[in-house]
């Protein structure tokens, strides 16, 4: 599962871009029990949420002619440069060059063959999140794509991800680990976008999902915040209870009580 032991093509960060950061953070504030800690003009603003006393996710303004409010998703990599020459190779592209980001690392911004955006860090004093898997914070995350195949084919040569085909009420689904660190690593899955009306209506992305306590709670919770249920909570057998959101922003994210969580 998604742990903080990072290794090459682990998630290790994620952020939110927003048209309103200290709205958004006020949504998350109230949904999560989520603290936000302001970033300066060395940042640009950019800030940190905290859960439970760790920085678990970032978040920016973001103009919305530059770009739709989205969680973005980081993931690890030794060396940013090599990264974005690999995006290119495998059909993908370049949005934000590699870049030094202070002392904490450095990070850079693409997109797939789909149109998806996702990032990659390369740690210098900061690895990533502090905790993950935990209440309230990032325990999966899964890419909506139109063609399974050819997604994992590109972020394979990308991080050296491997899949696994798991059984899965009515046909498979596809998990996704870090190389050589088996299944019991997967930290992800990779979904047809024709498979759910819902996001095939949306189009191409990452999604994050947040582990919860309640996920019938949250998702009420969300709508009195302002918030959009895009799927009511659902039982999945084996996997747990969930619920797709939106912020009051449209920023998409899931929640998640899982089996192993409760069990």
């Amino acid at each position: 599962m998604l742990t903080t032991r990072y290794v090459t093509g682990s998630p290790s960060w994620i952020d939110l871009a927003t048209p309103d950061l200290d709205a958004a953070a006020a949504f998350y504030t109230g949904l999560f029990g989520w603290t936000m800690r302001p970033g300066g003009p060395e940042v640009g603003g950019y800030g940190t949420f905290q859960s439970a006393g760790k920085t678990i996710a970032g978040g920016m303004t973001v103009p919305p002619e530059q770009s739709e409010p989205a969680w973005n998703v980081y993931f690890r990599t030794p060396d940013a440069d090599a990264t974005a020459k690999s995006v290119e190779q495998g059909g993908g592209s370049v949005t934000h060059e590699p870049v030094d980001v202070m002392e904490l690392g450095r990070s850079a911004s693409f997109r797939d063959p789909a149109g998806v955006g996702f990032s990659a860090w390369q740690p210098g004093q900061m690895a990533g999140m502090e905790a993950a898997n935990e209440e309230n914070m990032l325990g999966w995350i899964e890419l909506y794509t139109p063609d399974v195949q050819a997604a994992t084919a590109f972020y394979h040569t990308v991080f050296g991800w491997e899949t696994t085909d798991v059984p899965f009420p009515g046909g498979t689904y596809t998990t996704v680990n870090p190389s050589g660190a088996g299944p019991d690593s997967m930290f992800g899955g990779v979904v047809p976008l024709d498979s759910d009306p819902l996001e095939a209506e949306a189009g191409a992305y990452w999604m994050p999902y947040f582990e919860v306590a309640d996920t019938d709670a949250i998702a009420a919770r969300a709508q009195e915040l302002g918030g959009t249920v895009r799927m009511a909570p659902t039982d999945v057998e084996g996997v747990g209870r969930l619920a797709k959101l939106a912020d009051p922003h449209g920023a998409r994210f899931a929640v998640i009580k899982s089996s192993m969580a409760s069990s």
